[in-house]
């Protein structure tokens, strides 16, 4: 061996170790970047004719663990969607108040009650009857309140839908940008595994949205599928997924109800999007929040009816009308009801009314007329049955069903609504602690097989150094040995 070749051998072994130092110092950069896969690069022996000639770093490879990547993506999805139902559900149980403590809805109901077993011991009592009318007007608010609340629910799920949609396609664009360059780099013998890396962040973050089956290719490029089987396109066109702005009022609804899908090119995808923020928002929109709302409907017409039934038509719309039942679908005459339901404004006016009826069955004019009053209480707020009560074929579309049984009574229902409500509530949050927790695991089990492990860095650090000095100290001999050569031939 010449000392010219020994000299390349050393020069080649610095320059594996300075990649290897670079590679390692890159590690420790991202030992906190969630996701992030430790990547590793091994030297290959160069040799010509069967003597050696040096070694070269070969292109960085990253850790990987497939099975546990695949688990970590379906559990960010389940994580991200029952966030979101469980941030929902909490703002609607935050506006119906605590039970039992005075502003949730069966607690109004008891105490307009309570007002009117109060006005019964003395009907001509104006006191009382403005008490009557202060409970009425509690309970209509509190059903305004929760009508609203519900209403702005749905309409941030709608919102929300937009945005997801708009942060699925920027990923997509991502995927697809990164892909490109990966099979590039990958065709011409370079590392790809910070691009790798850089994509799986974006499938990552893809997977908040909705679920994704990965399938690597081998040239680099991946295939992203829904659930549903529906591919998703990471070429091309810069926005494939779309969905419209609308409003999500009560009477909306999809489909066909002025509420829109989600389109891939064209084409309606919404319940191929499985899993995820979307997914979340899809079901708080068209299904749970809109049966919300139908439950307080049929409760806020179930209540003015029966008033009106005893001659009291004491909640009435801005008008002063009860809606009318009976229609097909059931709800189809009111529909959005318990966000309009007020105190009469009739009634507002005559105190004397919640005594004598309206129009007044008080033909005497006694002030201790009390059969309006005792009707009320025995046909309308005591155990007297709902009448025309429907649980099933709800909603401006007839497709929703209310999560309890027929109610027996008013206060049933006040309480079943407030009950079904309060649980979804108390389940998404149990489920989502749940979920966090798996999520969790997940991702610490991940980071442990392919992250950054910093003592492996420094072991790693400490062989380069060695290795390094090791180097130096052959390149110091081959200078020793180059100079005492040439104080040989330049001696007479």
């Amino acid at each position: 061996m010449t000392l010219a070749s020994a000299l390349s051998i050393a020069d080649s072994g610095l320059t594996a170790i300075n990649a290897q130092f670079a590679l390692v110092s890159h590690n420790v950069a991202n030992a906190s970047t969630p996701g992030y896969a430790a990547e590793t690069s091994a030297d290959q022996a160069v040799t010509a004719g069967g003597q050696g000639m040096g070694v070269i770093a070969q292109p960085a490879q990253r850790a990987t663990d497939t099975a546990l990547q695949a688990s970590l993506l379906q559990q960010n999805g389940i994580a991200a969607g029952l966030q979101t139902t469980a941030n929902a559900l909490a703002a609607i149980a935050a506006t119906q108040g605590t039970p039992g403590q005075g502003g949730d809805l069966a607690s109004m109901l008891g105490a307009l009650q309570d007002s009117f077993s109060t006005l019964l011991d003395d009907p001509s009592s104006q006191p009382q009857q403005h008490a009557v009318l202060q409970a009425a007007g509690n309970l209509a608010t509190s059903l305004n309140a929760l009508s609203a609340s519900v209403t702005e629910q749905r309409q941030a799920a709608q919102d929300a839908l937009v945005s997801g949609v708009a942060a699925v396609n920027q990923d997509l664009t991502t995927i697809g940008n990164l892909s490109d360059q990966i099979m590039q780099a990958k065709s011409q013998g370079q590392s790809t595994a910070d691009l790798e890396n850089q994509r799986d962040a974006a499938i990552s973050d893809l997977s908040q949205y909705l679920a994704v089956t990965v399938l690597p290719q081998a040239n680099g490029d991946v295939v992203l599928t829904t659930e549903g089987g529906v591919q998703l396109p990471i070429h091309g066109a810069a926005a494939p997924l779309s969905i419209a702005s609308a409003a999500a009022g009560p009477g909306a609804y999809y489909p066909g109800g002025g509420l829109p899908g989600i389109m891939l090119n064209g084409t309606d995808v919404t319940a191929a999007l499985t899993g995820g923020k979307l997914a979340a928002n899809v079901a708080l929109r068209d299904t749970a929040l809109p049966t919300y709302q139908a439950e307080l409907d049929e409760f806020a017409q179930n209540l003015s009816a029966g008033f009106a039934a005893q001659g009291l038509p004491l909640f009435t719309n801005a008008a002063g009308a009860v809606p009318a039942g009976g229609g097909m679908p059931v709800q189809s005459g009111y529909v959005g009801y318990a966000a309009a339901i007020e105190v009469n404004p009739q009634i507002a006016a005559n105190p004397n009314a919640v005594r004598d009826g309206f129009p007044s069955q008080n033909a005497s004019g006694l002030a201790g007329f009390n059969s309006v009053i005792t009707n009320v209480l025995q046909s309308v707020l005591g155990d007297a049955p709902v009448d025309g009560g429907h649980v099933a074929g709800l909603g401006p579309a007839g497709t929703l069903n209310a999560s309890f049984a027929q109610p027996a009574t008013l206060a049933d229902f006040a309480t079943a609504i407030l009950g079904g409500e309060a649980a979804d509530s108390a389940a998404a949050a149990s489920q989502l602690s749940s979920a966090q927790a798996l999520q969790s695991g997940l991702q610490s089990k991940l980071a442990s097989a392919t992250g950054v492990n910093m003592d492996t860095e420094m072991s790693s650090m400490i062989a380069l150094q060695n290795a390094y000095a090791a180097n130096a100290k052959i390149i110091g001999a081959l200078q020793a040995m180059y100079g005492d050569v040439l104080n040989m031939v330049v001696q007479p």
